[in-house]
């Protein structure tokens, strides 16, 4: 078989545009993808048997409950939808729910248009942060709304039950902890109550498993496990689940899932980036780069301007520029400040550098040579920032990746939707 790969002469490059650039950037981190990935029998190494099961479990479950809660990263909200709503039709996807979470991680005017392009799909559509508990209550209080309209036009229905479905590291078991904590608040039984289990790596969640959350005059205040619904190694076993005999809402979470096949390459990055995939699928410094890519397309560097002073602006063609950044009049980071890359000081300077590297750059940020000679001095100002200083050149751009990631992920250097979002 012949494979032929289309590369942009100089003149396309010059006119490209930052949705083209992004896109050339992210074929780079969907290349280190399918290279690490693997393909085994027509499906890619992070489709595991399990997530098959999964899937056709969730898939199984989906038309007899009475909600389907599709969390969404509000960072990715297109790209983050489940492949499974994909497949099925819209009268077995029972009463769906569009959540986007993570809102704390893009700015307000970035969520309004989200809210707006789902609006218009005439989705009913909630933003929420798990971790604001003000956030959640007011999200328990729209569910609690979505319940007395179901309950007043079928008025014989004593049972509630929403299922939480999305990919991976979206946030699914957070949620429902933060549904479980709010809704436990009054309740008696709190020594008894139990969490699901919450982890920064994608695929933690191994059963759909069920928080009951009994509703009362004042609300939604009580809460109790149940009995797993599914339980999923490689096959999957229906057990049984008890049902109040008084009215009650029931809040399925379920494991990420995620399709066997990804064609494009801009979705295949941004779940790279945003941790649906195990980081070390792309690798580390492959995903730093691309968020460099994103940074440097973006405004957010700009809004840093007062962090830098005037004569440390200089060319990044300078040969010179490693030694002009490590003689700056910034103090190089002590080796206490460089334990924690997430304390205030570390990260203003790590902003400071990169806008003082970015608004020197006298090149086109849309030529991807030289958007990746940007981002080559960016890795440099870093391991300063970093107080980065002993360990090999591999090393240490390992160690600059893994903390540049976090620091992103967590919100302190910027908020961004990587998908565009339709105008409506």
């Amino acid at each position: 078989m012949c494979v032929i790969y289309w590369l942009p002469s100089i003149s396309m490059l010059n006119k490209m545009t930052k949705k083209d650039s992004l896109s050339l950037m992210a074929t780079l981190v969907g290349d280190a993808v399918r290279k690490n990935a693997g393909k085994h029998k027509n499906r890619w190494s992070w489709y595991t048997p399990f997530m098959a099961a999964a899937s056709e479990a969730i898939s199984q479950r989906i038309p007899v409950v009475d909600f389907v809660l599709d969390l969404r990263d509000a960072r990715i909200p297109l790209s983050s939808e489940c492949e499974i709503f994909k497949r099925l039709s819209s009268s077995s996807s029972s009463r769906r729910i569009i959540v986007l979470n993570k809102v704390d991680l893009v700015s307000r005017s970035q969520v309004k248009e989200c809210l707006r392009h789902f609006e218009g799909q005439k989705f009913p559509v909630f933003s929420v942060n798990s971790h604001n508990k003000d956030n959640i209550h007011e999200f328990l209080n729209f569910l609690q709304g979505q319940v007395r309209a179901l309950k007043k036009a079928e008025p014989q229905r004593h049972t509630i039950t929403m299922m939480l479905v999305g990919i991976p590291n979206v946030g699914k078991s957070a949620l429902a902890n933060s549904l479980h904590q709010i809704g436990r608040i009054s309740a008696t039984e709190k020594g008894r109550l139990k969490h699901a289990v919450v982890s920064p790596l994608p695929g933690e969640t191994k059963e759909i498993s069920g928080l009951k959350v009994e509703s009362h005059s004042d609300g939604f205040n009580n809460v109790f496990i149940f009995p797993s619904l599914f339980r999923l190694n490689h096959y999957v076993a229906i057990l049984g689940f008890q049902v109040a005999s008084h009215p009650n809402i029931y809040v399925l979470d379920t494991p990420g899932i995620l399709p066997p096949q990804i064609i494009d390459v801009n979705v295949n990055a941004n779940f790279a980036l945003t941790g649906a995939f195990t980081d070390s699928l792309a690798g580390e410094k492959v995903l730093a780069q691309y968020f460099l890519s994103v940074l440097n397309l973006s405004n957010e560097y700009q809004k840093w301007e007062k962090l830098s002073t005037p004569e440390l602006l200089v060319s990044v063609k300078d040969d010179n520029v490693a030694s002009h950044f490590g003689s700056s009049v910034n103090r190089v980071l002590s080796a206490e400040d460089s334990l924690d890359h997430t304390k205030d000081s570390v990260v203003r300077n790590v902003r400071k550098r990169l806008f003082e590297a970015a608004s020197s750059f006298k090149g086109n940020i849309h030529n991807q040579e030289e958007l990746l000679r940007l981002i080559q001095t960016e890795f440099i100002v870093l391991k300063k920032a970093f107080a980065l200083a002993c360990w090999s050149e591999e090393e240490m751009n390992h160690k600059v990746a893994v903390k540049l990631l976090n620091l992103f992920r967590t919100g302190r250097l910027g908020h961004y939707v990587l998908d565009s979002i339709p105008h409506t």
